[in-house]
């Protein structure tokens, strides 16, 4: 990426709401099955801790050097502590809600031989106070951003996203959601959804051709007053669906390691893209190239802009 762009980056800024998590892993060797059970016994060596979710996309857009505020909910525990270190290290504003009712969502993953083995999730939905304070911080934060994403995994955060995205309109932002789910009727009004396959399967049904997925995303588009729908699909690339029509980049090819957290580099970097005034095409083949980047490395990671000249 050219000087010049590295410049717009810096001055975008971003805000990055929704579903704040620690990603665990446990590394370790099994040698030999347990007398207790039929299961391996795992001798852990070596433990890392990454951002996850809304976390992990507000990592990588500070990555590309951006200036990055991230609104959520994590629990008063230590893996929220530990969210927020990581927040810190990353160069992200934190605006965290802290809500003693519930624990941080953490995702454990216990990993022999490059394999794992058994992901442990701890989760609750945050509290009805907590949600109305993080919605009252959001008005007040909405001014300062040029784009705003919504990182939804479903886990409670967005439970107001409708409202949300109205707030956001209302100031004339732009607004990409992450979705979840199979009711897309509440991300009504955003300005761009990334949805994969599988996700987007669960609102349209299958398709049978590429006619018909081009007929259903962009019905689903219209009905949902939505300026792009970007479907990401995995070695087949990107698919763009606007007013225009329809336009495809093609995956980059490169040794595919871990694909958790593509998404979050996907949105991340189109987001950066669109708040310095890229054309969405032009965004996109950015954030498919940071995609295929993000795929080679091991668990949730970031691309910074200098890996994407």
């Amino acid at each position: 990426m050219e000087k010049a762009n590295r410049e717009q980056f810096s001055k975008a800024r971003l805000l990055v709401v929704g579903d704040v998590m620690l990603d665990r892993y446990w590394f370790g060797d099994t040698h030999r099955i347990s007398p207790e059970a039929p299961v391996p016994v795992v001798q852990v060596s070596k433990m890392d801790e990454r951002l996850g979710g809304a976390a992990n996309v507000a990592r990588n857009v500070a990555a590309l050097g951006a200036k990055t505020t991230i609104l959520g909910v994590i629990g008063d525990d230590e893996a929220g502590r530990h969210v927020s270190e990581l927040l810190e290290l990353s160069g992200v504003n934190n605006q965290l809600e802290i809500d003693g009712k519930v624990p941080t969502t953490v995702k454990l993953r216990v990993i022999a031989r490059q394999q794992q083995l058994i992901r442990l999730d701890f989760e609750e939905a945050p509290s009805e106070a907590a949600l109305a304070h993080k919605l009252e911080r959001y008005e007040k934060l909405i001014s300062d951003a040029d784009v705003v994403i919504l990182s939804d995994y479903g886990k409670g955060a967005l439970g107001q996203v409708a409202l949300m995205i109205e707030q956001a309109r209302a100031q004339n932002k732009m607004i990409l959601v992450d979705p979840k789910g199979d009711d897309y009727a509440k991300y009504r009004g955003a300005t761009v959804l990334t949805p994969n396959r599988s996700e987007l399967r669960q609102v349209v049904g299958q398709w049978t051709s590429e006619e018909d997925l081009i007929k259903r995303a962009q019905d689903l588009r219209k009905s949902l007053n939505i300026e792009a729908l970007l479907l990401t699909r995995s070695e087949d690339g990107m698919s763009l669906f606007t007013e225009a029509g329809v336009s495809h980049v093609k995956a980059q090819a490169r040794e595919v390691f871990d694909v958790s957290g593509a998404g979050d580099t996907v949105i991340g970097t189109l987001a950066v893209a669109l708040a310095a005034a890229w054309p969405l095409e032009k965004a996109m083949a950015l954030a498919n190239r940071a995609g295929g980047i993000v795929v080679g490395k091991l668990g949730t990671a970031t691309v910074t802009s200098e890996e994407l000249q």
